[in-house]
């Protein structure tokens, strides 16, 4: 995966996000989704604006249901904020780069 985007998986869940200090962001998708690839090279450029202030992850959903069952993420693309371990905020379905940019801004001043 190019760029600042780590995919994570179920096993790795509780340390990467969970145990994560700061603001994370989760990309909640699969390969057969549309509007997941048009969101794709979004966050792409988003880790490389924010590197080193906010950690980019992806999680597949077809291969980590039991993340997506536990968060209730019904559709995809989902993208999850987590601040020090904790659900702070989300955004459902394919977006312009200026929503997910201000949904940033303001939780990193929050």
């Amino acid at each position: 995966m190019a760029g600042g985007v780590i995919e994570v998986s179920s096993s790795e869940w509780d340390k990467n996000v969970l145990g994560a200090s700061g603001l994370v962001m989760v990309d909640f998708w699969a390969p057969w989704c549309g509007p997941c690839r048009t969101v794709a090279p979004i966050v792409e450029e988003l880790s490389e604006e924010y590197k080193g202030r906010v950690t980019f992850l992806k999680l597949n959903t077809d291969d980590n249901q039991d993340i997506a069952v536990r968060y209730q993420v019904m559709g995809i693309p989902t993208l999850m904020f987590f601040k020090d371990g904790k659900t702070v905020d989300k955004i459902v379905g394919a977006q312009g780069k200026k929503n997910f940019k201000d949904k940033i801004d303001a939780l990193l001043k929050a």
